[in-house]
Protein backbone atom coordinates (compact mmCIF):
# COMPACT_ATOMS: atom_id res chain seq x y z
CA UNK A 1 0.00 0.00 0.00
CA UNK A 2 1.28 3.47 -0.90
CA UNK A 3 1.83 6.07 1.83
CA UNK A 4 -0.92 8.31 0.41
CA UNK A 5 -3.48 5.51 0.78
CA UNK A 6 -3.02 5.23 4.55
CA UNK A 7 -5.27 6.73 7.20
CA UNK A 8 -4.32 9.11 10.00
CA UNK A 9 -4.39 6.21 12.44
CA UNK A 10 -2.24 3.94 10.27
CA UNK A 11 0.34 6.65 9.65
CA UNK A 12 0.48 7.54 13.34
CA UNK A 13 1.15 3.91 14.29
CA UNK A 14 3.90 3.63 11.65
CA UNK A 15 5.49 6.92 12.73
CA UNK A 16 5.53 5.82 16.37
CA UNK A 17 7.48 2.72 15.32
CA UNK A 18 9.85 4.83 13.14
CA UNK A 19 8.89 2.69 10.13
CA UNK A 20 8.37 5.71 7.86
CA UNK A 21 9.30 9.38 7.78
CA UNK A 22 7.00 12.38 7.63
CA UNK A 23 8.94 13.75 4.68
CA UNK A 24 8.51 10.54 2.67
CA UNK A 25 4.75 10.58 3.31
CA UNK A 26 4.55 14.23 2.30
CA UNK A 27 6.53 13.67 -0.90
CA UNK A 28 4.24 10.79 -1.90
CA UNK A 29 1.22 13.10 -1.59
CA UNK A 30 2.87 16.03 -3.35
CA UNK A 31 3.78 13.72 -6.25
CA UNK A 32 0.20 12.48 -6.44
CA UNK A 33 -1.15 16.03 -6.38
CA UNK A 34 1.25 16.89 -9.19
CA UNK A 35 -0.07 13.98 -11.27
CA UNK A 36 -3.80 14.27 -10.64
CA UNK A 37 -4.86 17.73 -9.53
CA UNK A 38 -4.79 19.24 -13.00
CA UNK A 39 -7.67 16.86 -13.77
CA UNK A 40 -9.55 17.02 -10.45
CA UNK A 41 -9.02 20.70 -9.56
CA UNK A 42 -9.21 19.99 -5.84
CA UNK A 43 -6.71 22.66 -4.78
CA UNK A 44 -6.68 26.41 -5.21
CA UNK A 45 -3.24 26.80 -3.62
CA UNK A 46 -0.61 24.06 -3.25
CA UNK A 47 2.18 24.65 -0.71
CA UNK A 48 4.99 22.17 -1.54
CA UNK A 49 7.92 23.98 0.08
CA UNK A 50 6.00 24.89 3.24
CA UNK A 51 4.78 21.28 3.48
CA UNK A 52 8.32 19.90 3.15
CA UNK A 53 9.57 22.30 5.83
CA UNK A 54 6.77 21.23 8.16
CA UNK A 55 7.52 17.57 7.41
CA UNK A 56 11.19 17.98 8.37
CA UNK A 57 10.12 19.67 11.62
CA UNK A 58 7.67 16.84 12.26
CA UNK A 59 10.43 14.27 11.75
CA UNK A 60 12.47 16.09 14.38
CA UNK A 61 9.52 15.86 16.76
CA UNK A 62 9.17 12.14 16.12
CA UNK A 63 12.86 11.55 16.77
CA UNK A 64 12.51 13.49 20.03
CA UNK A 65 9.51 11.38 21.04
CA UNK A 66 7.11 14.33 20.83
CA UNK A 67 4.49 12.64 18.67
CA UNK A 68 0.81 13.53 18.80
CA UNK A 69 -2.01 11.89 16.78
CA UNK A 70 -1.65 14.53 14.02
CA UNK A 71 2.14 14.89 14.07
CA UNK A 72 3.46 14.46 10.53
CA UNK A 73 0.00 13.98 9.00
CA UNK A 74 -0.45 15.86 5.68
CA UNK A 75 -3.79 17.66 5.62
CA UNK A 76 -5.73 19.90 3.23
CA UNK A 77 -7.64 22.99 4.34
CA UNK A 78 -10.73 24.54 2.78
CA UNK A 79 -9.84 27.94 1.39
CA UNK A 80 -12.13 29.93 3.68
CA UNK A 81 -10.06 29.02 6.77
CA UNK A 82 -7.34 31.58 7.44
CA UNK A 83 -3.71 30.49 7.11
CA UNK A 84 -0.79 32.78 7.87
CA UNK A 85 1.50 31.19 5.27
CA UNK A 86 -0.88 30.87 2.31
CA UNK A 87 -3.59 32.92 0.58
CA UNK A 88 -7.19 32.53 1.70
CA UNK A 89 -9.35 33.27 -1.33
CA UNK A 90 -12.74 31.78 -0.43
CA UNK A 91 -12.90 30.71 -4.08
CA UNK A 92 -13.51 34.34 -5.03
CA UNK A 93 -11.79 36.78 -7.33
CA UNK A 94 -12.37 39.49 -4.73
CA UNK A 95 -9.89 37.77 -2.37
CA UNK A 96 -7.63 36.26 -5.02
CA UNK A 97 -4.40 37.59 -3.50
CA UNK A 98 -5.46 37.99 0.15
CA UNK A 99 -2.89 36.72 2.66
CA UNK A 100 -4.30 36.60 6.22
CA UNK A 101 -2.19 38.12 9.01
CA UNK A 102 -3.05 35.25 11.37
CA UNK A 103 -3.97 31.57 11.59
CA UNK A 104 -7.49 30.38 12.31
CA UNK A 105 -7.90 28.76 15.73
CA UNK A 106 -8.18 25.29 14.18
CA UNK A 107 -4.98 25.82 12.19
CA UNK A 108 -3.15 26.96 15.32
CA UNK A 109 -4.30 23.82 17.18
CA UNK A 110 -3.14 21.57 14.35
CA UNK A 111 0.22 23.34 14.01
CA UNK A 112 0.78 22.79 17.72
CA UNK A 113 0.33 19.07 17.12
CA UNK A 114 2.77 19.08 14.21
CA UNK A 115 0.32 18.61 11.35
CA UNK A 116 1.47 19.32 7.79
CA UNK A 117 -0.55 21.52 5.44
CA UNK A 118 -0.39 20.59 1.75
CA UNK A 119 -2.58 23.40 0.46
CA UNK A 120 -5.94 25.15 0.34
CA UNK A 121 -8.84 23.39 -1.34
CA UNK A 122 -11.33 24.55 -3.92
CA UNK A 123 -14.83 25.61 -2.89
CA UNK A 124 -17.96 27.38 -4.02
CA UNK A 125 -17.33 31.11 -3.75
CA UNK A 126 -17.72 32.17 -0.10
CA UNK A 127 -19.17 28.68 0.51
CA UNK A 128 -22.33 29.60 -1.41
CA UNK A 129 -23.21 26.53 -3.42
CA UNK A 130 -23.77 22.78 -3.41
CA UNK A 131 -21.51 21.69 -6.26
CA UNK A 132 -18.17 23.58 -6.16
CA UNK A 133 -19.04 24.96 -9.58
CA UNK A 134 -19.10 28.55 -8.30
CA UNK A 135 -15.34 28.87 -7.75
CA UNK A 136 -13.32 31.47 -9.63
CA UNK A 137 -10.88 28.71 -10.71
CA UNK A 138 -13.61 26.41 -12.04
CA UNK A 139 -15.32 23.27 -10.71
CA UNK A 140 -13.79 20.45 -8.72
CA UNK A 141 -14.44 17.03 -10.26
CA UNK A 142 -15.67 13.85 -8.60
CA UNK A 143 -12.93 11.17 -8.52
CA UNK A 144 -15.50 8.43 -9.17
CA UNK A 145 -16.43 10.06 -12.48
CA UNK A 146 -14.83 13.33 -13.52
CA UNK A 147 -17.91 14.38 -15.49
CA UNK A 148 -19.81 14.71 -12.19
CA UNK A 149 -19.76 17.27 -9.40
CA UNK A 150 -17.90 16.62 -6.17
CA UNK A 151 -20.61 18.36 -4.16
CA UNK A 152 -20.21 21.62 -2.33
CA UNK A 153 -19.26 23.86 -0.97
CA UNK A 154 -16.34 21.81 0.45
CA UNK A 155 -15.95 19.85 -2.78
CA UNK A 156 -12.22 20.39 -3.02
CA UNK A 157 -11.66 18.91 0.43
CA UNK A 158 -13.88 15.90 -0.29
CA UNK A 159 -12.21 15.18 -3.63
CA UNK A 160 -8.75 15.59 -2.11
CA UNK A 161 -9.52 13.01 0.59
CA UNK A 162 -11.21 10.60 -1.83
CA UNK A 163 -8.44 10.72 -4.44
CA UNK A 164 -5.64 10.50 -1.83
CA UNK A 165 -4.41 14.04 -2.48
CA UNK A 166 -4.24 14.44 1.31
CA UNK A 167 -4.72 12.16 4.30
CA UNK A 168 -7.65 14.16 5.69
CA UNK A 169 -9.10 17.64 5.29
CA UNK A 170 -11.00 20.44 6.97
CA UNK A 171 -14.22 21.78 5.51
CA UNK A 172 -16.91 24.16 6.64
CA UNK A 173 -20.65 23.52 6.81
CA UNK A 174 -23.33 26.22 6.68
CA UNK A 175 -26.17 24.18 5.21
CA UNK A 176 -24.62 20.84 4.27
CA UNK A 177 -21.26 21.87 2.83
CA UNK A 178 -19.31 19.09 4.57
CA UNK A 179 -21.91 16.33 4.49
CA UNK A 180 -23.10 16.70 0.90
CA UNK A 181 -19.68 16.49 -0.81
CA UNK A 182 -18.67 13.71 1.60
CA UNK A 183 -21.76 11.79 0.46
CA UNK A 184 -21.11 12.41 -3.24
CA UNK A 185 -17.45 11.37 -2.95
CA UNK A 186 -17.87 8.40 -0.62
CA UNK A 187 -15.97 9.67 2.43
CA UNK A 188 -16.88 10.60 6.02
CA UNK A 189 -17.86 14.19 6.84
CA UNK A 190 -18.97 15.60 10.18
CA UNK A 191 -20.52 18.95 11.09
CA UNK A 192 -20.01 19.41 14.84
CA UNK A 193 -22.43 21.09 17.22
CA UNK A 194 -22.47 24.85 16.69
CA UNK A 195 -19.87 26.21 19.12
CA UNK A 196 -17.99 22.92 19.49
CA UNK A 197 -15.19 24.10 17.14
CA UNK A 198 -13.92 27.67 17.15
CA UNK A 199 -14.95 29.79 14.17
CA UNK A 200 -12.13 32.28 14.78
CA UNK A 201 -10.39 32.67 11.43
CA UNK A 202 -13.22 31.13 9.41
CA UNK A 203 -14.27 33.69 6.81
CA UNK A 204 -17.92 34.27 7.58
CA UNK A 205 -20.78 33.35 5.26
CA UNK A 206 -23.67 33.09 7.75
CA UNK A 207 -22.31 33.49 11.25
CA UNK A 208 -25.12 31.73 13.12
CA UNK A 209 -24.86 28.67 10.86
CA UNK A 210 -21.18 28.22 9.92
CA UNK A 211 -19.13 25.44 11.52
CA UNK A 212 -15.74 23.88 10.74
CA UNK A 213 -15.47 20.09 10.67
CA UNK A 214 -13.44 17.11 9.41
CA UNK A 215 -13.61 15.19 6.13
CA UNK A 216 -11.79 11.87 6.40
CA UNK A 217 -11.27 8.43 4.87
CA UNK A 218 -12.95 6.61 7.74
CA UNK A 219 -14.81 7.11 11.00
CA UNK A 220 -11.77 6.55 13.21
CA UNK A 221 -9.89 9.33 11.44
CA UNK A 222 -12.93 11.55 11.84
CA UNK A 223 -12.81 10.99 15.60
CA UNK A 224 -9.08 11.76 15.71
CA UNK A 225 -9.29 14.98 13.69
CA UNK A 226 -12.43 16.17 15.46
CA UNK A 227 -10.75 15.75 18.85
CA UNK A 228 -7.76 17.79 17.64
CA UNK A 229 -9.81 20.83 16.58
CA UNK A 230 -12.44 20.93 19.35
CA UNK A 231 -12.31 23.03 22.48
CA UNK A 232 -13.22 26.40 23.95
CA UNK A 233 -11.71 29.51 22.37
CA UNK A 234 -12.06 32.90 24.03
CA UNK A 235 -11.51 34.61 20.66
CA UNK A 236 -14.82 33.19 19.41
CA UNK A 237 -17.79 34.61 21.32
CA UNK A 238 -19.95 31.68 20.17
CA UNK A 239 -17.45 29.05 21.34
CA UNK A 240 -18.95 26.64 23.88
CA UNK A 241 -17.01 25.98 27.07
CA UNK A 242 -17.87 22.27 27.02
CA UNK A 243 -15.68 19.30 27.80
CA UNK A 244 -14.19 17.36 24.87
CA UNK A 245 -14.62 13.58 25.24
CA UNK A 246 -12.43 10.86 23.76
CA UNK A 247 -14.25 10.40 20.47
CA UNK A 248 -12.50 7.08 19.83
CA UNK A 249 -13.86 5.57 23.05
CA UNK A 250 -17.05 4.09 21.52
CA UNK A 251 -15.73 3.03 18.11
CA UNK A 252 -16.15 -0.68 18.86
CA UNK A 253 -18.90 -0.43 21.45
CA UNK A 254 -21.79 -1.45 19.20
CA UNK A 255 -25.28 0.04 19.30
CA UNK A 256 -27.40 -2.51 21.14
CA UNK A 257 -30.29 -0.66 22.75
CA UNK A 258 -29.58 2.60 20.90
CA UNK A 259 -32.80 4.32 19.80
CA UNK A 260 -32.69 5.40 16.16
CA UNK A 261 -35.37 7.75 14.86
CA UNK A 262 -36.61 7.88 11.27
CA UNK A 263 -38.23 11.26 10.50
CA UNK A 264 -41.22 10.65 8.24
CA UNK A 265 -40.76 14.04 6.55
CA UNK A 266 -37.34 13.05 5.15
CA UNK A 267 -38.46 10.00 3.18
CA UNK A 268 -40.39 12.08 0.68
CA UNK A 269 -41.49 11.86 -2.91
CA UNK A 270 -38.92 13.44 -5.17
CA UNK A 271 -35.96 11.81 -3.47
CA UNK A 272 -34.11 9.41 -5.74
CA UNK A 273 -35.18 5.78 -5.33
CA UNK A 274 -31.59 4.65 -4.83
CA UNK A 275 -31.10 7.23 -2.08
CA UNK A 276 -34.16 5.95 -0.19
CA UNK A 277 -33.04 2.35 -0.69
CA UNK A 278 -29.64 3.24 0.76
CA UNK A 279 -31.21 4.77 3.86
CA UNK A 280 -33.52 1.77 4.29
CA UNK A 281 -30.54 -0.56 3.98
CA UNK A 282 -28.67 1.38 6.67
CA UNK A 283 -31.72 1.30 8.94
CA UNK A 284 -31.96 -2.47 8.51
CA UNK A 285 -28.28 -2.81 9.42
CA UNK A 286 -28.68 -0.71 12.57
CA UNK A 287 -31.70 -2.79 13.55
CA UNK A 288 -29.82 -6.05 13.00
CA UNK A 289 -27.04 -4.72 15.23
CA UNK A 290 -29.50 -4.25 18.10
CA UNK A 291 -30.75 -0.68 17.67
CA UNK A 292 -34.39 0.13 18.36
CA UNK A 293 -35.98 1.82 15.34
CA UNK A 294 -38.58 4.52 16.07
CA UNK A 295 -40.75 6.50 13.67
CA UNK A 296 -40.76 10.19 14.60
CA UNK A 297 -41.94 13.48 13.16
CA UNK A 298 -40.15 16.77 12.55
CA UNK A 299 -43.29 18.69 11.57
CA UNK A 300 -41.67 21.96 10.45
CA UNK A 301 -39.21 20.35 8.01
CA UNK A 302 -41.20 21.66 5.02
CA UNK A 303 -40.27 25.22 6.01
CA UNK A 304 -36.55 24.57 6.48
CA UNK A 305 -35.29 25.44 2.98
CA UNK A 306 -37.31 28.68 2.84
CA UNK A 307 -36.16 29.61 6.34
CA UNK A 308 -32.54 28.87 5.53
CA UNK A 309 -32.61 30.83 2.29
CA UNK A 310 -33.79 33.91 4.14
CA UNK A 311 -31.48 33.69 7.17
CA UNK A 312 -28.30 32.63 5.37
CA UNK A 313 -28.41 35.28 2.60
CA UNK A 314 -29.36 37.94 5.15
CA UNK A 315 -26.31 37.16 7.25
CA UNK A 316 -24.20 36.93 4.09
CA UNK A 317 -25.41 40.36 2.98
CA UNK A 318 -24.16 41.80 6.25
CA UNK A 319 -20.90 39.83 6.39
CA UNK A 320 -19.89 40.52 2.80
CA UNK A 321 -20.43 44.27 3.08
CA UNK A 322 -16.77 44.53 4.17
CA UNK A 323 -15.50 43.66 0.68
CA UNK A 324 -15.47 47.14 -0.74
CA UNK A 325 -12.09 47.41 -2.45
CA UNK A 326 -10.74 49.83 0.17
CA UNK A 327 -8.91 47.83 2.83
CA UNK A 328 -7.90 44.57 1.13
CA UNK A 329 -8.70 42.30 -1.77
CA UNK A 330 -9.62 43.08 -5.36
CA UNK A 331 -10.28 46.68 -6.45
CA UNK A 332 -11.71 47.71 -9.81
CA UNK A 333 -9.24 49.73 -11.86
CA UNK A 334 -11.91 51.47 -13.95
CA UNK A 335 -13.70 53.41 -11.22
CA UNK A 336 -13.82 57.20 -11.47
CA UNK A 337 -14.97 58.01 -7.93
CA UNK A 338 -15.54 56.37 -4.55
CA UNK A 339 -19.12 55.29 -5.21
CA UNK A 340 -18.28 53.70 -8.57
CA UNK A 341 -15.25 52.01 -6.99
CA UNK A 342 -17.53 50.32 -4.44
CA UNK A 343 -20.10 49.19 -6.99
CA UNK A 344 -17.66 48.16 -9.73
CA UNK A 345 -15.37 46.32 -7.30
CA UNK A 346 -18.25 44.24 -5.99
CA UNK A 347 -19.80 43.66 -9.43
CA UNK A 348 -16.46 42.52 -10.90
CA UNK A 349 -15.14 40.74 -7.81
CA UNK A 350 -18.16 38.65 -6.82
CA UNK A 351 -19.59 35.82 -8.91
CA UNK A 352 -23.22 35.48 -9.94
CA UNK A 353 -24.33 33.23 -7.06
CA UNK A 354 -22.78 35.46 -4.40
CA UNK A 355 -24.42 38.53 -5.94
CA UNK A 356 -27.73 36.69 -6.05
CA UNK A 357 -27.56 35.83 -2.35
CA UNK A 358 -26.42 39.31 -1.32
CA UNK A 359 -29.42 40.75 -3.14
CA UNK A 360 -31.80 38.24 -1.54
CA UNK A 361 -30.41 39.01 1.90
CA UNK A 362 -30.43 42.77 1.44
CA UNK A 363 -34.06 42.61 0.36
CA UNK A 364 -35.04 40.47 3.35
CA UNK A 365 -33.38 42.94 5.73
CA UNK A 366 -34.70 46.09 4.10
CA UNK A 367 -37.18 48.46 5.69
CA UNK A 368 -40.73 47.21 5.35
CA UNK A 369 -39.66 43.62 4.69
CA UNK A 370 -37.61 42.71 7.78
CA UNK A 371 -40.64 41.64 9.82
CA UNK A 372 -42.22 39.75 6.94
CA UNK A 373 -39.07 37.84 6.05
CA UNK A 374 -36.11 37.77 8.45
CA UNK A 375 -38.11 38.05 11.66
CA UNK A 376 -40.60 35.43 10.50
CA UNK A 377 -37.81 33.10 9.40
CA UNK A 378 -36.16 33.45 12.81
CA UNK A 379 -39.44 32.48 14.47
CA UNK A 380 -39.77 29.41 12.26
CA UNK A 381 -36.17 28.55 13.07
CA UNK A 382 -37.19 28.31 16.73
CA UNK A 383 -39.94 25.86 15.77
CA UNK A 384 -37.37 23.72 13.92
CA UNK A 385 -35.10 23.78 17.00
CA UNK A 386 -38.02 22.63 19.14
CA UNK A 387 -38.78 19.80 16.68
CA UNK A 388 -35.31 18.39 17.22
CA UNK A 389 -35.45 18.84 20.98
CA UNK A 390 -38.65 16.81 21.07
CA UNK A 391 -37.21 14.17 18.75
CA UNK A 392 -34.19 13.65 20.99
CA UNK A 393 -36.43 13.09 23.96
CA UNK A 394 -37.54 9.95 22.10
CA UNK A 395 -34.33 8.71 20.47
CA UNK A 396 -30.53 8.93 20.54
CA UNK A 397 -29.82 9.50 16.85
CA UNK A 398 -31.78 10.21 13.69
CA UNK A 399 -31.04 8.74 10.27
CA UNK A 400 -31.95 10.47 6.99
CA UNK A 401 -30.71 10.94 3.42
CA UNK A 402 -27.92 13.47 2.86
CA UNK A 403 -29.11 14.71 -0.50
CA UNK A 404 -32.17 13.92 -2.63
CA UNK A 405 -30.01 12.51 -5.44
CA UNK A 406 -26.50 11.15 -6.03
CA UNK A 407 -24.00 13.49 -7.67
CA UNK A 408 -25.18 15.02 -10.96
CA UNK A 409 -23.21 16.05 -14.03
CA UNK A 410 -21.18 19.26 -14.02
CA UNK A 411 -23.25 22.01 -15.62
CA UNK A 412 -26.53 20.11 -15.32
CA UNK A 413 -28.16 22.40 -12.73
CA UNK A 414 -25.91 25.43 -12.47
CA UNK A 415 -28.39 27.67 -14.34
CA UNK A 416 -31.33 26.59 -12.16
CA UNK A 417 -30.77 28.16 -8.71
CA UNK A 418 -34.05 26.90 -7.24
CA UNK A 419 -33.26 23.28 -8.08
CA UNK A 420 -29.77 23.75 -6.64
CA UNK A 421 -31.22 25.19 -3.42
CA UNK A 422 -33.58 22.22 -3.09
CA UNK A 423 -30.57 19.88 -3.08
CA UNK A 424 -30.03 21.14 0.50
CA UNK A 425 -33.46 19.97 1.65
CA UNK A 426 -32.12 17.32 4.07
CA UNK A 427 -29.05 19.19 5.34
CA UNK A 428 -30.11 22.72 6.27
CA UNK A 429 -32.28 21.86 9.29
CA UNK A 430 -29.38 20.66 11.48
CA UNK A 431 -27.55 23.95 10.81
CA UNK A 432 -30.63 25.96 11.73
CA UNK A 433 -30.87 23.95 14.96
CA UNK A 434 -27.11 23.82 15.60
CA UNK A 435 -27.00 20.05 16.23
CA UNK A 436 -24.16 17.71 15.16
CA UNK A 437 -24.56 15.50 12.10
CA UNK A 438 -22.43 13.47 9.75
CA UNK A 439 -22.43 11.71 6.41
CA UNK A 440 -21.33 8.09 6.26
CA UNK A 441 -20.83 6.34 2.89
CA UNK A 442 -23.30 3.47 2.56
CA UNK A 443 -24.43 2.92 -1.01
CA UNK A 444 -23.59 3.06 -4.68
CA UNK A 445 -25.87 4.33 -7.41
CA UNK A 446 -26.48 2.33 -10.60
CA UNK A 447 -24.17 4.82 -12.35
CA UNK A 448 -21.32 3.97 -9.97
CA UNK A 449 -21.45 7.01 -7.70
CA UNK A 450 -21.42 6.94 -3.88
CA UNK A 451 -24.45 7.63 -1.70
CA UNK A 452 -24.12 8.58 1.95
CA UNK A 453 -26.57 8.44 4.83
CA UNK A 454 -26.92 11.22 7.38
CA UNK A 455 -26.82 10.66 11.13
CA UNK A 456 -27.96 13.40 13.51
CA UNK A 457 -27.56 13.59 17.30
CA UNK A 458 -28.40 15.86 20.21
CA UNK A 459 -26.29 18.87 21.11
CA UNK A 460 -22.64 18.02 21.92
CA UNK A 461 -23.26 14.30 21.42
CA UNK A 462 -20.80 13.70 18.59
CA UNK A 463 -19.68 10.64 20.56
CA UNK A 464 -22.94 8.82 19.78
CA UNK A 465 -22.77 9.88 16.13
CA UNK A 466 -19.35 8.29 15.80
CA UNK A 467 -20.52 5.19 17.67
CA UNK A 468 -23.41 4.63 15.24
CA UNK A 469 -21.32 5.58 12.20
CA UNK A 470 -18.65 3.00 13.04
CA UNK A 471 -21.30 0.26 12.90
CA UNK A 472 -22.47 1.38 9.45
CA UNK A 473 -18.93 1.70 8.19
CA UNK A 474 -18.17 -1.97 8.87
CA UNK A 475 -20.86 -3.01 6.37
CA UNK A 476 -20.59 -0.21 3.80
CA UNK A 477 -20.53 -1.51 0.18
CA UNK A 478 -17.97 1.12 -0.89
CA UNK A 479 -14.28 0.31 -1.35
CA UNK A 480 -12.51 1.16 1.90
CA UNK A 481 -10.71 4.33 0.79
CA UNK A 482 -12.34 5.57 -2.36
CA UNK A 483 -12.44 4.94 -6.11
CA UNK A 484 -9.79 3.34 -8.31
CA UNK A 485 -8.56 6.68 -9.66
Amino acid sequence: MEFFELTIFQLHEALKKREISCLDVTESLLNRIDRLDATLNAYITIMPEAARKQAREADQRVRAGEIHPLTGIPLAVKDNISTLDAPTTCGSRILKNYLPPYDAAVIKRLREQGAIFLGKTNMDEFAMGSSTENSFIGPTRNPWNVDYIAGGSSGGSATAVTAHLCIAALGSDTGGSIRQPASHCGVVGLKPTYGRVSRFGLVAFASSLDQIGPITKDVRDCAILLHAICGFDKKDTTSANAGVPDYMANLNKGIKGLKVGIPEEYLVEGADKEVIETVNSAVARLSSEGAEIIDISLPHTDYAVATYYIIAPSEASSNLARYDGVRYGFRSQDAEDLESMYSMTRAEGFGAEVIRRIMLGTYALSKGYYDAFFKKASQVRTLIVNDFKEAFRQCDVLITPVGPTPAFKIGEKIDDPLTMYLSDIFTVSPNLAGIPCMSVPYGMSSSGLPIGVQLLANYFDELTLIQAASVLERTSPLPAYGPPF
